[in-house]
């Protein structure tokens, strides 16, 4: 497979400081790809220089053979790249089924958003039960899928995922990834940026490491659990 994603040496950070220094990495075409790290690697800046958020200073970025460098936000989602936030960040005082229209704001056809909310409520059972519920009021698993459905909402080709794992139970986490794996065999390709690394390994193709705003290890799930950097910072000594 191609890959849809390419980072080159991206430098990027806030005010003069930089996070990132240098990232390299490659998400293939119809994987699932994940980024782990600890809290303050710099995860959360590469999926923000992605979107366009933070802009990188330094290296490129390049999406579905279209080089995505300093775009605009809204260009870089027009483009087919869709992002579920860390933390889920709902609208709270909007319904189920709002919300899910909030993400296909872009598509004209009333058709298509109904065909497309009608597939995520196949998805997600809960949610067509709970269509007309503020998605304030509910529990953070259902808002999980709220957030989820919202990105598929777009049809993208890449699925950003910033720690789906953040808040939920042991029980929801599992279910969050089996719906992560299941809509990567829909053929959406995956960018999973995670801390859960037993989990994110399970369900991934292939990996990278970021410590300290730098990659300091990439390959398959295996090649990660032997190496032995990854294994004493993330795995443990059990």
């Amino acid at each position: 497979m191609a890959d849809l994603l390419e980072i080159e040496g991206v430098c990027a950070g806030y005010e003069k400081a930089d996070v990132l220094q240098g990232v390299s990495l490659a998400v293939k075409a119809q994987s699932i790809t994940c980024l782990l790290g600890a809290n303050g690697a710099g995860k959360t800046t590469v999926v923000r220089s992605i979107l366009g958020l933070t802009p990188p200073r330094a290296g490129r970025i390049v999406f579905d053979g279209h080089d995505i460098t300093g775009l605009a936000t809204h260009r870089i989602v027009a483009a087919g790249v869709a992002c579920i936030p860390e933390g889920r960040k709902v609208f709270p005082k909007l319904t189920v089924e709002e919300n899910l229209r909030a993400g296909a704001y872009r598509e004209p056809s009333a058709a298509v958003v109904a065909a497309r909310i009608a597939d995520i409520f196949r998805i997600f059972p809960p949610l067509a039960e709970r269509r007309n519920q503020l998605a304030g009021t509910m529990s953070g698993g259902e808002q999980a899928m709220v957030s989820i459905g919202r990105g598929l909402m777009r049809a993208p080709k890449l699925l950003l995922i910033d720690e789906p794992s953040l808040g939920l139970s042991p029980r929801l986490v599992r279910e969050n990834f089996n719906i992560i794996r299941q809509i990567n065999e829909r053929g959406i390709t995956v960018f999973l940026v995670e801390q859960n690394v037993r989990q994110t390994l399970a369900i991934s193709t292939w990996g990278y490491v970021l410590a300290k705003g730098r990659v300091v290890a990439s390959g398959t799930p295996a090649d990660l659990k032997e190496h032995q950097e990854v294994r004493d910072a993330y795995f443990g000594r059990a």
